[in-house]
């Protein structure tokens, strides 16, 4: 049978377009994609940080107590959806780039079986109390410089607090509220 060069090329379109999606199917079924939530942007991705605002206008800053007493988990949840892109807060779930955070609150530092810490994060020792994981989520490069990771903090402390709240509800017995 023969075909014109127009029917060749239509043809041509139609399963290149086939290929495309197919390729885009595949992967997307073999690298999910994180939802997006709020403008999370990465250390790795921009240096560029927001304007320091002064203390003075801030007011007295609440304790981490105070701020997890009134912190929503469930708005944890979708802050925490910053965080997946490296982190999973599964029970039996293996590690991503960064290590699992089922359990987190309570356990020693660098302690994720099967895990490969920076030496930043093994030197720290301690555990995480609901304090360190609050300066951590700060800045992880201030509270341990040289650590893998590239996230640069969560500057609210609302956001960090609802974290925290979302990752104490992430364990088998979930540590009680300071």
């Amino acid at each position: 049978m023969h075909f014109s060069l127009l029917e060749k090329m239509g043809a041509s379109v139609l399963i290149s377009a086939w290929l495309i999606y197919g390729a885009n199917f595949v992967g997307n079924l073999l690298v999910p994609i994180a939802p997006h939530v709020g403008g999370a942007v990465h250390a790795a991705a921009t240096k560029e940080e927001a304007p320091a605002e002064p203390a003075a206008a801030a007011g007295p800053e609440k304790s981490i107590g105070e701020l997890l007493a009134t912190a929503d988990p469930a708005a944890g949840e979708k802050v925490f959806g910053k965080c997946k892109a490296c982190h999973v807060a599964e029970s039996g779930a293996g590690h991503k780039v960064g290590p699992n955070l089922w359990g987190v609150v309570g356990r020693p530092t660098a302690s994720s079986p099967g895990f490969s810490y920076s030496a930043a994060m093994t030197g720290k020792g301690g555990e995480w109390t609901y304090e360190h994981l609050n300066t951590f989520l700060t800045s992880p490069k201030d509270y341990a410089p040289g650590n893998k990771m590239t996230f640069a903090g969560l500057k609210s402390a609302d956001d960090r607090a609802a974290v925290i709240a979302y990752l104490r509800t992430r364990s088998d017995s979930p540590k009680p509220l300071p």
